[in-house]
């Protein structure tokens, strides 16, 4: 039986966020695309976090930290706005030295060239 995806959708890796971590297929949807940068954090795949990133906010590089262990994944909403811009808010949790924590946080996303890419987010409480 093949692992489940970290994302959190049920599925096995490589028929989940499996089909766009380095492959160049770009995900349908923004939800789509921000479970891949959780797996991608949750792997260490640096290249998929750099490439998902708009080129208007995408750091020079990005070094990860590997004392984060990831441990879920929840979407809480995603919301389309038009063809081309979409949020994505969801909560992450973590451990970190033993100590749990939670990312609660509303990201944004834009569509360029048939292709979706996170811009930024707010940090919710």
């Amino acid at each position: 039986m093949k692992a489940a995806c970290p994302c959190g959708r049920g599925a096995a890796f490589d028929a989940c966020c499996g089909r766009y971590l380095g492959t160049g297929v770009p995900a349908p949807d923004a939800e789509s695309l921000m479970r891949s940068r959780y797996t991608a954090f949750v792997r260490g795949d640096t290249a998929h976090l750099l490439a998902t990133w708009h080129a208007s906010r995408r750091p020079a590089a990005l070094e990860l930290d590997v004392a984060v262990k990831w441990l879920g994944l929840e979407v809480k909403r995603h919301t389309p706005i038009g063809e081309t811009r979409a949020e994505v808010e969801f909560v992450a949790r973590s451990r970190v030295q033993g100590r749990g924590q939670r990312l609660h946080e509303r990201s944004r996303f834009v569509r360029e060239e048939g292709h979706w890419f996170y811009v930024d987010g707010d940090i919710l409480n």
